[in-house]
């Protein structure tokens, strides 16, 4: 079993966990999945959120923040562990974010919610790599050519997520029904396929890493054989103990059933999986009021959104269950306890 190799790092296992925010994913998880053999991803999706001036100026907090998480990641993981970050490309303050990241010399940026065209621009004379976000195989073609025609940059690593994965979702509505989902094996033999006409080219080693409803051990064997690389995961490292999440929220993951499942549309304009809590009730039915606007997503209309995307995700995250956006990835309903990274770690490579 090999692991991810990132520039002169390589994880013990083909694992990353996927980021999540808002404060899903911070500095206690990526660290102890990191630490634990896999690649552990903070995700910079108002990141500061905690920080006492977050309301006045979230941007200033979040970009103070960045360097602070990393920090307490990699003193948790130890030396020469791989710790990453999410950055969305649809965030208001996209550029400002990576270029943070860069400077606090970040190992890897995963970054979809949108097209990172420019993304190497960021990274030029750094040891920081790569990852774009695909959904699809010509969502892929369409990255890599521009990447290579432009600015001479082959990606260091491709991330599939298929229809299965939580949160935002790079698929039309009626893709994500029943019978007209696209299965992520399918993307990933394609996507695979390609890479390699890819790497022959250009003399590069490009990982391919399949997400989005992996589940377990078999799960993960079955995407290796595929040729992926890699996957990455992320509702099942929601119910650990080192989850950055409150309780509240890991155990609305352990309650969660099938039926609680729901494809909502999001402020930001995109499709996402959710749980459907008392707050989604609610706001299938009356607009919420929204007392501030924390300039998070470029798309966002804040005359017509039916909420503030940035104050359910954070009622949430602190363990306002009820007040708050629950994501979640299709398989939530499995989850049926809180367990430690470490012993997940040990399950999930069990059959590898």
């Amino acid at each position: 079993m090999k692991g991810l190799k990132i520039g002169n790092k390589e994880s013990k296992y083909p694992i990353i966990q996927g980021g999540m925010g808002v404060g899903v994913s911070m500095h206690n998880l990526a660290g102890n999945v990191s630490k634990e053999g896999g690649i552990g991803i903070i995700s910079t999706a108002d990141i500061g959120y905690l920080e006492e001036d977050f309301a006045q100026n979230p941007n200033k907090a979040n970009l103070r923040t960045i360097g602070k998480e990393i920090k307490k990641a990699r003193e948790i993981a130890g030396e020469n562990k791989i710790i990453g970050v999410n950055v969305m490309v649809a965030l208001k303050n996209y550029s400002d974010i990576v270029k943070e990241c860069v400077k606090q010399k970040i190992d890897l940026i995963i970054s979809g919610a949108g097209i990172p065209k420019e993304l190497p621009e960021f990274v030029k004379n750094t040891n920081t790599k790569i990852a774009p976000i695909v959904s699809s195989l010509r969502c892929c073609k369409l990255i890599v050519k521009h990447w290579i025609k432009k600015y001479n940059y082959v990606p260091d690593m491709i991330v599939i997520e298929g229809p299965d994965a939580g949160g935002h979702l790079g698929f039309k509505n009626e893709e994500l029904e029943e019978g007209a989902k696209p299965k992520l094996e399918d993307i990933t033999i394609e996507v695979v396929d390609y890479i390699k006409e890819v790497e022959k080219e250009t003399g590069n080693n490009i990982p391919v890493v399949s997400a989005g409803g992996i589940w377990d051990s078999k799960d993960i064997k079955r995407f290796l054989d595929l040729g992926a690389s890699g996957v990455q995961m992320a509702t099942r490292f929601v119910a650990t103990k080192e989850c950055d999440a409150s309780i509240e929220f890991k155990n609305a993951y352990v309650k969660a059933k099938e039926e609680d499942i729901k494809i909502i549309k999001s402020p930001v304009g995109m499709p996402g999986r959710a749980i459907r809590n008392q707050f989604i009730k609610k706001v299938e039915n009356e607009k919420c009021k929204i007392a501030k606007c924390y300039n998070c997503i470029k798309t966002c209309n804040v005359a017509n959104s039916p909420y503030c995307i940035t104050k359910a995700l954070i009622n949430s995250v602190k363990g306002k269950i009820d007040e708050g956006l629950i994501f979640c990835g299709s398989n939530v309903s499995k989850v049926n306890k809180i367990v430690s990274v470490h012993n997940l770690m040990e399950e999930l490579v069990c059959e590898l």
